[in-house]
């Protein structure tokens, strides 16, 4: 069962991050012909990644507490890799990756959870917290996944320096799409399914709209 639902929520992502990913593109090539300060897209990044960290710990830990998943060490440690860990490899990692590979003249790998530790780390734990108290999703996925692209979006901006896209296009692209689709479905729905002893929930975006599960003893057991 929990197969069938990764394969189904990977499938039905892929055609809404194409698009965030078109968008992404023309916005890019946007700041590249308006030559956009470095300073303001390294700012736009230093706002974005550490509110799409937020906003991945609340739908990680969402996920897992409907799916049965309890313990606070538990819900701790896979709510800050969830948030953390799986948030970097989306917004620096795989852009820094592709980055590397097409030589882009400003390239940097930015750790937020290390360079901006004061700010990244606290709001993932607050991430884990509100998904702890609420177990249903506020925010829609679309925002979310929007966040996360334009946190790496941003992360390559910095990457090009002000240099146009040029042949760059097709390879930014995909880029853009495998850091936002695999690492955002793996945050919301798989990374916390493969803990949780539930299989058979409601998941995606259809989850927002359900409630959230009845209180167990032994929510707090560590």
């Amino acid at each position: 069962m929990k197969k069938a639902i990764i394969l189904h929520e990977l499938r039905s992502h892929a055609p809404f991050t194409a698009l965030g990913t078109l968008g992404g593109i023309l916005l890019l090539a946007g700041l590249s012909w308006g030559k956009m300060p470095l300073a303001t897209t390294e700012r736009f990044f230093a706002i974005l990644h550490p509110l799409h960290v937020l906003l991945s710990g609340h739908a990680t830990i969402a996920t897992f507490r409907r799916a049965g998943g309890r313990g606070f060490w538990r819900i701790l440690l896979i709510g800050y890799l969830g948030a953390v860990g799986i948030g970097t490899l989306s917004d620096c990692l795989i852009p820094y990756l592709g980055e590397w590979l097409m030589g882009l003249p400003n390239r940097g790998l930015h750790l937020g959870f290390i360079e901006e530790w004061w700010l990244v780390n606290p709001l993932a734990f607050a991430g884990i917290a509100l998904g702890t108290w609420c177990a249903t999703t506020r925010v829609p996925h679309g925002l979310h996944v929007l966040i996360s692209m334009g946190a790496s979006l941003f992360h390559i901006a910095i990457a090009l320096g002000g240099a146009p896209i040029g042949w760059l296009f097709a390879p930014i692209a995909l880029f853009l799409f495998l850091s936002v689709w695999v690492p955002c479905c793996t945050s919301d729905i798989i990374f916390p399914l493969i803990f949780a002893p539930g299989s058979d929930i409601p998941l995606g975006c259809s989850s927002h709209h359900h409630s959230s599960p009845a209180p167990h003893p032994h929510d707090h057991e560590t």
